[in-house]
């Protein structure tokens, strides 16, 4: 068996400019995904974001970006394990946009057991949290922390 990758992806009813801007922009990403983020996603740069959830910040290099297509960046996916994250966008032949994510490797262990199952259900609710902010204005983690904030 080879190593751990991680995929998930959804379809969101808007065209890939919208969605790729909701990806990009820390404005936009704290109305689904992170507490703050210090810049845009640029080609190049390290960002630093901030979850409700951690009091962490987490250094993301952006290492490709494809404007309205693809954004790649790596992050501490695991405790001391740097991994490479993913993120396409192409058009759905239904209108809107597929997203898919992509997140690997870890080898096949009881750590990236642990990490792959972490990490599936957390891309899994960025892209559920993704939908409901863009698709109906909903932000699904606004108050799902508090008690960890404190």
């Amino acid at each position: 068996m080879g190593p751990l990758i991680i995929s998930a992806s959804m379809r969101i009813a808007k065209p890939p400019q919208e969605v790729f801007e909701a990806i990009v922009d820390p404005q936009k990403m704290r109305n689904y995904f992170i507490a703050s983020g210090s810049g845009r996603m640029v080609e190049g740069e390290t960002v630093v974001w901030r979850f409700a959830e951690e009091a962490v910040n987490y250094d993301i290099p952006v290492k490709k970006v494809v404007k309205d297509k693809e954004i790649h960046f790596e992050w501490e996916g695991a405790p001391q394990h740097t991994t490479q994250v993913k993120i396409i966008l192409s058009p759905s032949p239904n209108g809107g946009t597929l997203v898919k994510v992509t997140e690997g490797t870890l080898p096949l262990d009881e750590k990236g057991l642990k990490w792959f199952s972490q990490n599936t259900f957390g891309w899994t609710n960025f892209l559920d949290c993704l939908k409901a902010y863009l698709e109906y204005g909903i932000h699904l983690r606004k108050g799902a922390f508090e008690e960890m904030e404190a």
